[in-house]
């Protein structure tokens, strides 16, 4: 087993989760063909990387060099 959390962070978690929402708002405006709405669910993704990196520096991610060596190679 891997001594490395693999990103189970609450800052992983709630970018993981924002961009998912963003990703299924562009693709069902997209098939839509509503142009406004794809690029609210781009924008989502934007605050998706501004939220998960924002816990993260406020601690609630994977500390840093957190990762070794050892499961690098695995």
């Amino acid at each position: 087993m891997s001594k490395s959390s693999h990103g189970h962070t609450p800052a992983a978690w709630t970018g993981v989760a924002i961009a998912f929402v963003g990703f299924i708002v562009a693709c069902v405006f997209t098939v839509m063909a509503v142009p406004a709405g794809f690029w609210a669910g781009i924008g989502l993704l934007a605050v998706a990387a501004i939220v998960g990196g924002a816990m993260s520096a406020a601690g609630l991610g994977a500390p840093r060099g957190h990762h070794d060596a050892t499961s690098a190679q695995h």
